[in-house]
């Protein structure tokens, strides 16, 4: 058993590491990785990620995106009109995801029983 030195016992040490814990803060929440890899393909109008999401509600879709947006990962622009219309797309941070997602779909697609859904085309390697 390691000896307690000050702050950096065994214990501290068997702990998440704070950059994993603030990635699960976001990322943990549902539908979030879903809007973030529809986004990397390109930029989408809120009803548009609304049909490529089956199941999300309006609600649970406004609130991902403002809490994406407030983490710098995506951009909201709104086009006047007429209709007036939002369009989101990634930020230089939020395609720097792209890698980790493909990589994650990879994962899932070998290692978790399926879903009776094919990945998306762009996660395919």
């Amino acid at each position: 058993m390691a000896k307690d030195r000050g702050d950096h016992n065994e214990q501290a040490c068997k702990q998440v590491d704070g950059e994993m814990t603030r990635f699960f803060e976001l990322f943990g929440k549902r539908w979030t990785g879903l809007i973030v890899a529809v986004l990397t393909e390109q930029g989408a109008y809120f009803a548009e990620l609304r049909r490529a999401i089956p199941g999300i509600s309006e609600r649970m879709l406004s609130d991902r995106l403002t809490e994406l947006t407030t983490a710098g990962l995506v951009v909201r622009e709104v086009d006047a009109g007429p209709p007036l219309r939002v369009a989101y797309r990634l930020t230089d941070a939020g395609r720097a995801l792209e890698p980790a997602l493909k990589e994650l779909s990879r994962w899932a697609e070998n290692h978790l029983p399926s879903g009776g859904e094919d990945c998306p085309k762009q996660f395919r390697g």
